[in-house]
Order: structure tokens, then sequence, then C-alpha cells
């Protein structure tokens, strides 16, 4: 799933702070304004991820003109996907019992298929 918020970035000495008001807690900091950037990405990722395992309600974003900053503040745009980001990050295997009709299997045995990953590539596609 895609999702667009505005985060907040402001400087205070050596580093950069960074947050997204309509996410709690998302949080953090980097040396550069790049980092922040980066950084702030991956929490938000990071959040987002942990609200849709355990369905909790998501906020929806605050269209930016109505986000209340300082004017030392900066505010961006932060695009993330949490489908890639599990495939980023989470490289686990688990294994999964599936039923083919047997001409299946054989056929997909004999001509080299690894269903495994024919599967795996098909639910990619739909996710």
């Amino acid at each position: 799933m895609t999702y667009t918020y505005t985060a907040l970035i402001h400087k205070d000495d050596d580093r950069y702070f960074a947050r997204v008001p309509d996410i709690a807690g998302c949080v953090t900091s980097g040396r550069s304004l790049e980092e922040a950037i980066d950084m702030i990405t991956d929490a938000l990722s990071g959040c987002l991820v942990v609200a849709e395992d355990i369905n909790a309600p998501i906020n929806p974003p605050t269209p930016q003109y109505d986000i209340k900053h300082s004017d030392d503040e900066i505010c961006t745009l932060i695009r993330v996907d949490t489908i890639a980001y599990r495939a980023a990050t989470d490289k686990r295997s688990v294994r999964k019992n599936v039923s083919l009709p047997a001409w299946m299997a054989n056929l997909a045995d004999k001509r080299g298929i690894n269903c495994s990953k024919l599967l795996q590539d098909a639910l990619l596609h739909i996710l």
C-alpha cells in the first residue's frame, strides 16, 4: 500500500529533526537534511507497517496547507510503499503447503519450474 504524508523538519544546532504530525511517535533525526529525509521515510514506513500488521487505524494525511508549522520548519512530502518496505526489510521465508493437481506438479517438475518462486512472483503482482 502506498501512503503520502507531510513531514516537518527543523534544524537545531548540528542536527535536523523530522516528524510526521499525523502519525503519533513518528520522529527521528539526521546529521544532514538528506539523512533526515531518509530517516523519516524509514520511520514512517515502519510505523505504517506495524499499524497494518495489528489492524490499527491509520490517520489519513492532513492536507499540507492545513498543517500548522513554524517559519523555521521545512514541509516536505514523504511517500512510502509498505509492500516494497516489507520486501526490502523482511527476508524471512515461511513454508506454505499448497495443493496442485498431480499432472500439473509433474509437468512443472519436468519443465524445471520453481513453484515457490512462481507463487511469490504471482502474489507480488497482485498485492
